[in-house]
């Protein structure tokens, strides 16, 4: 299906300011990660317990606020959904629950009580969700685990099936995608959790899915163009591939946006997660991947360029 027709666009032109724009986007999302003391981990990794409650009325924030003032340490509470809800998220940190003395499900009683104590409003607790400090330490190294076993997986397939230094292409845009998802997921407030984990492994199989046909095509090509140097045939293949590209992307987009918009607050963060991975899989295929790959693949000599060296090695 062609949905764009014959396309004859010099991707391998714009690498450059691609390459540019890339590294701005991650340098500005890394710095203020760094700033703020690291990326925003939730419970499942940090541990601790947290609860989301519907109230029958409006209440605001700072009203759960002060009837947890007498609990010890930091405690966080937001508003949660929609603002008709009228439904609040409260974490209470490991530490807050070590320094005071009690254990995990004391925590969450501790709060409903001095809730209803305050006589804030009617409420029904929604959910709540504990982890033990270890449960969350060991959930934090699988992660990683997972991560970059998948990562390694893809570059061994990539350099045995084509050549390595197009698997370098492919783990540089793998891996400039997975930080852009956790660059705009910083920015837009979502904490890492083992959903959005998830999702990161998802979209990396994605993105390196569309890579793979890229440079299966300029396998194919190499075959055809094989006077032509690298930069155009790489060219000829993403054009060749563009409207498999925008099909896939598109529709996978439009699939992901309904379960953002309507798979309620457990899946938004998976949801928010994949859009981006979706965007920045399709850019950094096109862009990115093939634009590594060139830049690590040393140009075969032309025959102009061999009877020079020739003529210079008699001389």
């Amino acid at each position: 299906m062609q949905i764009l027709g014959k396309t004859n666009i010099n991707f391998i032109k714009w690498r450059w300011h691609a390459i540019v724009l890339s590294t701005v986007v991650i340098v500005a999302g890394l710095g203020q990660i760094v700033a703020q003391g690291g990326p925003k981990l939730g419970i499942d990794f940090t541990g601790g317990t947290e609860l989301v409650l519907r109230f029958a009325q409006p209440v605001t924030e700072d009203a759960v606020r002060g009837a947890l003032a007498s609990l010890p340490g930091d405690k966080s509470v937001q508003r949660y959904g929609n603002a008709g809800d009228n439904m609040v998220l409260i974490r209470l940190p490991q530490a807050l629950e070590v320094e005071s003395g009690q254990t995990l499900d004391d925590a969450a009683d501790s709060v409903l009580n001095l809730i209803r104590a305050a006589n804030i409003g009617t409420f029904t607790p929604e959910r709540t969700d504990i982890v033990g400090p270890t449960i969350g330490e060991d959930l934090r190294q699988k992660g990683i685990y997972a991560t970059l076993t998948a990562l390694a997986g893809i570059m061994i397939y990539i350099g045995l099936r084509f050549r390595f230094t197009f698997a370098a292409g492919a783990i540089v845009a793998t891996l400039h995608d997975v930080v852009i998802c956790l660059v705009f997921l910083n920015w837009f407030g979502y904490e890492l959790t083992l959903n959005i984990i998830a999702a990161l492994l998802t979209m990396t199989g994605y993105s390196v899915n569309d890579t793979i046909v890229i440079f299966d095509r300029v396998r194919e090509n190499a075959r055809v163009m094989r006077k032509d140097a690298l930069e155009p045939l790489v060219n000829t293949s993403v054009n060749q591939t563009l409207s498999r590209t925008v099909i896939t992307a598109g529709t996978t987009f439009l699939a992901v946006a309904g379960l953002y918009l309507y798979g309620g607050e457990a899946l938004e963060g998976f949801a928010f997660t994949l859009l981006v991975g979706i965007v920045s899989g399709t850019y950094s295929t096109v862009f990115i991947a093939a634009a590594i790959a060139l830049l690590l693949t040393k140009p075969a000599p032309t025959a102009g360029s061999a009877a020079r060296a020739r003529v210079k090695a008699q001389s």
